[in-house]
């Protein structure tokens, strides 16, 4: 398997899952550069879904490893993993919909002393503080993805795209290292494509590495200067998107009828 250029942000090694008799993911590994775009292709049943909830930690891991930045995630839980940089989107957006769209955005802050009723009740100016700076930087980001005007409007009234971009807002409010997104074009009206693309070329260049699944091969080959094709919860082909979709395996067994 090649190797990116940068030292690996996010190692796996010999991934392996099985369902009853069914392996979903079958001995996947990889490496992702500490400010690389990796995309995940392939058809719907493949495993990539099954691989972003092992690398999160939504599904425990029969067999392999995870890293990140050198520690050991293998068995830690989703939260953990979240404290540790790595943040994760998902294909339905999951805000909550009678909360704000500035208030959704906040409940990602990281280390809120509010959690506590100890702090509450023994340190109210302290937890009042940091509150306020957190709204001010989930403003920041709101402005980032170009929801700032939609901030005191309640979840539930954002599109297909807008949910998508606040799904960016709320993972970048976490401080993330890297992050999972697991397909950020489905749902989206093409007016609003081109800036999600945009927003995520923005975080990237941040020096946040992307892990990225997706159907919409515009977009992995915008996005992703190297992809891996899986199928049947194994690793197919790895390299350029342009390498990869000339190959005639992957044309005939993967690509053929995948959304351009």
């Amino acid at each position: 398997m090649s190797q990116p250029s940068q030292p690996p942000i996010l190692q796996a090694r010999g991934l392996t899952k099985s369902f009853g008799g069914f392996r979903a993911v079958n001995d996947i590994s990889l490496d992702l550069g500490t400010s690389e775009i990796l995309g995940v292709i392939g058809p719907n049943g493949a495993g990539k879904s099954t691989l972003f909830n092992l690398l999160a930690g939504a599904v425990p891991i029969d067999a392999g490893s995870v890293h990140l930045a050198g520690v050991n995630l293998t068995h830690a839980r989703p939260e953990a993993r979240i404290k540790s940089g790595m943040g994760r989107t998902f294909q339905i957006p999951r805000p909550f919909p009678r909360m704000t769209v500035l208030e959704n955005v906040m409940t990602s802050a990281q280390g809120q002393r509010g959690e506590s009723l100890l702090s509450a009740l023994i340190a109210p100016r302290q937890v009042a503080a940091q509150e306020r700076a957190n709204a001010n930087r989930a403003r920041d980001i709101l402005d980032f993805v170009s929801l700032s005007h939609l901030e005191d409007q309640p979840a539930s009234v954002l599109s297909g795209g807008q949910r998508k971009l606040l799904e960016l807002a709320r993972v970048m409010m976490a401080d993330p290292r890297l992050i999972l997104l697991d397909e950020p074009a489905a749902g989206v009206n093409p007016a609003l494509l081109d800036l999600i693309i945009d927003r995520i070329l923005a975080i990237n260049r941040l020096g946040i590495a992307v892990l990225l699944i997706e159907h919409n091969m515009e977009m992995i080959a915008r996005l992703c200067p190297r992809v891996i094709v899986m199928a049947a919860g194994k690793a197919l082909a790895e390299g350029a998107p342009a390498e990869v979709t000339r190959r005639a395996d992957v044309i005939d067994v993967y690509l053929e009828g995948m959304p351009a």
